[in-house]
């Protein structure tokens, strides 16, 4: 709350939203060429309410699954700082069939000469010939993509499942979303 001259001018109350996010929509507050998650957003939220928001860990045009938005900045730093390793969880689907050579190159992380970069170890558990969890804690640049692309695999789909303790609530339609109250242990 501020106030001056015992006039409240700003009284911002956290929001904390949790958006199922559909293929074709952007991770971004606007954008000219595509639909937004903040287009998505259906609750009822004041013009202002939602121009503070921003996104907590983008997903590409591509992907679909858990999407946090929310005004407060301390949260969603906890949530995506790379020195507090928050998981996040995938569900891949693959254009070729896997094999346990996966399990132990995505463990090892990977190095991309382009970046210069290795990627942490990112756990890999096969669900079926062509589906995968994934589970890392960082998110480098099309970084599924790329670990699979190491195998020639193309990624016929990505769906976020959870950010640390927030999973998607799997009552939630594509394009739905949802206030939430958040716990003091989101960092597992």
């Amino acid at each position: 709350i501020i106030s001056l001259d015992n006039k409240i001018i700003q009284q911002n109350k956290p929001l904390y939203i949790m958006l199922h996010k559909p293929v074709g929509v952007v991770c971004a507050t606007k954008d000219d060429k595509h639909k937004t998650v903040i287009d998505l957003l259906d609750v009822s939220l004041t013009p202002d309410e939602k121009a503070s928001l921003h996104i907590v860990g983008r997903l590409d045009l591509n992907t679909s699954g858990l999407v946090l938005l929310t005004n407060d900045s301390r949260w969603s730093e906890q949530l995506t700082s790379p020195k507090n390793k928050v998981s996040k969880h995938y569900l891949v689907t693959l254009q070729n069939p896997l094999s346990k050579e996966y399990i132990q190159a995505f463990s090892k992380g990977m190095y991309f000469a382009f970046e210069d970069i290795t990627t942490k170890p990112v756990a890999l558990k096969i669900i079926s010939q062509f589906q995968a969890e994934v589970t890392l804690t960082e998110g480098r640049y099309h970084q599924i993509k790329r670990m699979f692309g190491r195998f020639n695999n193309p990624v016929i789909a990505l769906h976020r499942t959870s950010i640390g303790n927030y999973a998607l609530d799997e009552s939630l339609e594509e394009g739905e979303c949802k206030l939430i109250n958040i716990s003091n242990n989101i960092l597992t």
